[in-house]
């Protein structure tokens, strides 16, 4: 029996998606760049991200209700479809890369110094390996208990941040145009293209088909208002600049947060509530990555690559983890075309070729119902003539011997 899943268990598994990674590594890169207007390029990041959803969706439903991989082997042939399966395995091995990024970065620079980094990564890959082979209804179920996680985590830290919150530190507002804080959003357009990537191949097994564009889009603009607070605050409580020093900024932001006289350590509380969604996201993300690598060899279930996929997504994460500075210079430079480009391109993409193959199939059905009908009416009328011209031949006989219709001879 295939797995469905409901609109709400999508929903949750993109908020998750779009979340760990946007509150930590991706503000302080934005900072760097956008100053105090980085909650200002995150409203514009979500904008975009909305009309990607959207997007995505629509490439799906104009496939034929198939799943990005098989759309594009359905639109444009059998090696199209093992090269858009690559090209998938491709960005989910970079988006696990950053995902390692955020995930080691929080636990081994606060807490766990002196651990070495890989034992952070098996530790994730032992982990999301488990809940990527359960299924994708196991993964939403826990994407509940992520969501519940994240709102305690921004309530907690809203209440705790208030009373040194300076908004005199989100001042000037468009200093030097809006372009700059626009260019800035691509930061943040990396973890909304994570959801959609992710939605992409999960939609199909959503219930209610009706549903698939606004789930999408409503999920991205829940997942990205969840998120805003975290720069507004960052901004206004450590501001722009202390904020771009730091590579895991909400951690500091954490420790600025007091929560009564006997909670002093509240980053403590913050890993907690933290976790659970950053573990959704890495069992996501093994599972669309095996779910490619299996398209790409052409075997039906995902589990028998799950191995494999873990192994190439955990070597080149670690190499990329490694080094603070690889780490960083990849997540700023080289992250955002490759993860804007795959989101948005074969989406947009399989929506045209889906478009068009869908025009040329109606208009050949159409000439083949048209010949059918002028087939047909020759055939048609001939009966109707031979009828005619049985009934009008007694007519014409009775005519020419004398005897009126309906009457009788001797």
């Amino acid at each position: 029996m295939k797995i469905r899943i409901t609109a709400g268990m999508l929903m949750a598994l993109i908020i998750n998606m779009m979340y760990a990674k946007g509150i930590g590594v991706t503000q302080g890169i934005a900072a760097r760049e956008a100053g105090s207007e980085i909650w200002v390029s995150t409203l514009f990041a979500i904008i975009q991200g909305a009309g990607a959803a959207w997007l995505t969706a629509a490439a799906v439903v104009k496939c034929g209700d198939r799943e990005l991989i098989d759309g594009a082997g359905f639109v444009m042939g059998k090696w199209a479809g093992k090269a858009a399966a690559l090209l998938s395995f491709v960005f989910f091995t970079g988006a696990f890369a950053t995902i390692m990024l955020t995930f080691v970065y929080h636990l081994m620079d606060y807490f766990l110094p002196q651990f070495p980094t890989y034992s952070f990564i098996l530790v994730a890959l032992w982990v999301g390996g488990l809940g990527a082979f359960h299924g994708l209804e196991v993964m939403a179920r826990t994407a509940f208990v992520g969501v519940f996680t994240i709102l305690l985590l921004n309530i907690s830290l809203l209440t705790g941040s208030l009373t040194e919150f300076d908004i005199r530190n989100l001042a000037p507002l468009f200093e030097y145009g809006i372009w700059k804080s626009v260019w800035a959003s691509r930061n943040f357009d990396t973890d909304w293209a994570m959801g959609t990537m992710a939605a992409g191949i999960v939609i199909p097994l959503v219930s209610k088909r009706d549903s698939w564009s606004r789930t999408s889009v409503v999920s991205v603009l829940m997942g990205g208002l969840l998120v805003l607070m975290w720069p507004i605050l960052e901004t206004g409580v450590l501001s722009a600049e202390v904020t771009g020093q730091y590579v895991v900024s909400c951690m500091q932001l954490a420790r600025s947060a007091h929560l009564g006289f006997f909670i002093q350590r509240y980053e403590m509380i913050m890993i907690a509530f933290f976790a659970t969604s950053s573990l959704v996201q890495i069992m996501l993300c093994l599972f669309c990555a095996s779910h490619s690598l299996s398209k790409v060899v052409g075997l039906k279930d995902y589990r028998p690559m799950l191995v494999p996929a873990c192994l190439l997504l955990g070597a080149s994460s670690y190499w990329v983890v490694a080094d603070h500075t690889r780490a960083m210079t990849f997540a700023q430079y080289y992250w955002p075309p490759l993860a804007l480009g795959v989101a948005v391109l074969l989406p947009a993409v399989l929506l045209l070729g889906g478009t068009v193959k869908g025009k040329l199939a109606a208009g050949q059905k159409s000439e083949a119902d048209g010949a059918n009908a002028v087939g047909e009416e020759p055939e048609t009328e001939t009966v109707q003539g031979t009828a005619e011209g049985n009934s009008k031949k007694p007519k014409r006989k009775l005519r020419r011997t004398g005897i009126p219709n309906g009457e009788g001879g001797v």
